[in-house]
């Protein structure tokens, strides 16, 4: 069975970017995360951050047929 939730870091990895810039997205509100323990421990679920990914793909694409070189 694979994990429903993953770590910040885990997020990090993956998108290839550092761990403060996934912080910064779950804060923004661009990246849907639960904080969930005593202490408050940040958790995305997988299926958020192929959301996210599927959104930045339409934004990007977006961005590139409005911004011809």
């Amino acid at each position: 069975m694979s994990e429903r939730f993953i770590t910040l870091s885990d997020v990090a990895q993956t998108l290839n970017i550092a761990p403060a810039a996934v912080y910064a997205l779950v804060r923004s509100g661009e990246l849907s995360a639960i904080k969930i323990g005593a202490r408050g421990q940040w958790r995305v679920e997988v299926t958020e951050l192929e959301n996210y990914i599927s959104r930045m793909y339409v934004a990007t694409s977006h961005f590139v047929a409005t911004h011809p070189r």
